[in-house]
């Protein structure tokens, strides 16, 4: 029976060739198919039974198929936006129609895995891959951009709306110039706020201050006419250029002093000395102008004289009280104690129509930004920044801006046209911030020409907002944005690097639709191909668990993992195989017909 056995043995060798010539026939065809898994063959023996192991014969041999579904594909771009590969582990979850009713293809809740990437958007807003599957994933919140669920279903996009997004918060990042130039500053007077290109309250009928705060503005207290050294016709210029007759020696000695204490806790003292006078010390025989020259250069306003009465100012920085136990000061025209206490007025925080003049010759623009209310109607927002203090006023006066925004372009008479923030934006002498601390600034109850928008946040991160010299004495608006939008129509879809299906809508906004989930295997060797590139799980695959350390690379496909130059090498290796067991073959039939003619 040996003849025969080795027959049968080069029969089941014919079989088993046949099997690896037609996988690797297979793995050729599909040597351009989109992520497809080659079929490898694995050779099994197959040993006839014997109970003497020295009579054991070698015996015939079966084939089984091995899959290389873990094989890496090569992942390459492509031009379709839709497009998506896998890197490394994991399958799209995917459904198959079963059938299409009123083109609107209907499902059996089955669902496959592929690697197969190859997806477009079709006329129902289904994402199908070229073997005809179905891409299913999890949808997002055009709103919030978070799942809405955690079961990958069957995507759809078509005709999708994103609803309006009323804006909420406006991103502003700017430089305010050190000394902005204004239209009035060049023709203020030396040392008022205007000419520092601030908005002087006093030249509007409303204080445009924030509610609550108060506009404090020069008040001036007028002496006596002086005695002896001050006589009716010496005027303030020829006092202050030290005239003669203006010596104050017959009315101060050395040792006097004059203090000058402000509401702020400012406390400045002014020494009498017999000479060598320097900083706030004053010789006796020093004019009276002198005097009143050092007491306006802290006040921020100097004392004027008329007819021989001394006005001291109280500048707009802080109160003042002039005090002096000398009997100089009396013969000065003045009351010890001085109260210098400032005009102050409530701010109303807005500005009207009668007020529009001075108010844009005073302030300069902040830039604008396009905004939406809840229904999505465009809202053009104005803003402008008005200087209300400047440090170079002097003590008790820090670099201080307003915010303002249009409430009204047409406004007239007393209609509001222009409302402040209601916050002080203060900064330091190197240009940085120092107040608000906060980065959010809520701005309550904004109205631009009839439409309301609520509540709107003034986001100002660190840094953002400086006080820069500039030479150009403007704004430099740095950024100005803000996170409201119209509805809109899906005008087109893409997937990115993160596997985040992303539409591209009517209104200009790039808004994240849906999530690619991707699914991996314990056995993924084990899965059944199925036609098309898919596969669906077996008992030796286990069932599919949602997850996997894939990564997903937009705009991409993943090639078949055949590598033509092994099949080349297993086709000759498979043919010689063949070529060998047909030669078995051949020799056995010669020996079986030598055998007959011995019985001839």
């Amino acid at each position: 029976m040996g003849i025969f056995d080795a027959m049968n043995t080069s029969v089941s060798g014919l079989s088993a060739q046949s099997f690896a010539l037609q996988n690797i026939s297979g793995n050729i065809a599909n040597a351009s198919t989109t992520g497809y898994k080659g079929i490898g063959t694995s050779f099994e023996d197959l040993i006839p039974n014997a109970t003497n192991p020295t009579r054991q014969n070698a015996g015939g041999v079966t084939a089984f198929a091995k899959a290389t579904i873990t094989t890496q594909g090569t992942v390459s771009t492509s031009s379709v936006a839709t497009n998506m590969a896998i890197n490394g582990d994991g399958f799209f979850n995917v459904q198959k129609a079963s059938s299409v009713v009123d083109n609107v293809p209907v499902f059996t809740g089955v669902t496959d895995y592929t690697r197969r990437g190859d997806f477009q958007l079709n006329a129902n807003g289904n994402l199908i891959n070229g073997a005809g599957y179905y891409l299913m994933g999890v949808a997002v919140d055009a709103k919030t951009g978070n799942a809405t669920g955690n079961v990958p279903t069957v995507l759809q996009f078509a005709n999708n709306f994103v609803p309006a997004q009323a804006t909420t918060a406006i991103q502003y990042a700017a430089n305010l110039p050190t000394q902005p130039k204004t239209a009035a500053s060049g023709n203020a007077a030396t040392g008022s706020l205007v000419a520092a290109g601030g908005l002087n309250s006093a030249d509007l009928s409303n204080v445009p201050l924030p509610v609550g705060t108060n506009f404090y503005s020069d008040k001036t207290v007028t002496g006596t006419t002086a005695q002896n050294k001050v006589p009716a016709q010496i005027t303030t210029s020829t006092l202050l250029s030290g005239a003669s007759g203006d010596s104050i020696s017959s009315n101060f000695t050395a040792g006097d002093t004059i203090t000058l204490t402000g509401s702020a806790g400012d406390v400045v003292t002014f020494s009498f000395v017999a000479s060598g006078a320097s900083g706030t010390q004053i010789n006796v025989g020093d004019s009276v102008g002198t005097l009143l020259a050092k007491i306006g250069a802290v006040t921020g306003v100097q004392p004027t004289i008329t007819a021989g009465q001394i006005t001291l100012h109280s500048g707009s920085g802080e109160d003042w009280t002039l005090s002096s136990a000398s009997s100089g000061f009396t013969a000065l025209g003045l009351t010890s104690p001085v109260a210098l206490t400032r005009n102050s007025a409530a701010g109303t925080g807005i500005v009207i129509g009668n007020d529009l003049t001075n108010f844009n010759n005073e302030t300069i623009s902040g830039g604008a930004v396009t905004t939406y209310n809840a229904a999505g109607t465009p809202v053009n927002v104005q803003l402008r920044w008005g200087k209300t203090d400047s440090a170079t006023l002097g003590t008790g006066h820090k670099d201080t801006w307003n915010l303002f925004y249009q409430t009204n372009s047409t406004a007239t008479g007393s209609t509001v046209a222009w409302q402040n923030v209601g916050t002080n934006f203060v900064f330091a002498s190197d240009g940085s911030l120092v107040s608000p601390t906060s980065s959010n600034i809520s701005i309550p109850s904004v109205v631009v020409d009839g439409t309301s928008l609520g509540t709107v946040s003034l986001n100002i991160s660190s840094g953002a907002l400086t006080q820069f010299a500039s030479t150009i004495g403007s704004a430099t608006i740095n950024q100005i944005s803000q996170n409201g939008f119209a509805a809109g129509q899906l005008q087109s879809v893409a997937v990115n690097n993160s596997g985040i299906v992303t539409g591209t809508f009517s209104n200009g906004q790039t808004i994240n639709l849906a999530q690619v989930t991707l699914s991996h295997f314990n056995g993924t060797n084990y899965l059944k191909a199925l036609d098309g590139g898919a596969y669906e799980a077996t008992d030796q695959s286990g069932q599919a668990i949602i997850g996997a350390t894939g990564k997903i690379s937009g705009g991409s496909l993943e090639g078949s993992n055949t590598d033509i130059a092994d099949e080349f090498t297993k086709l000759i290796v498979t043919q010689q195989a063949y070529s060998a067991n047909t030669k078995v073959i051949t020799t056995a039939n010669s020996m079986v017909q030598d055998l007959l003619n011995v019985l001839r």
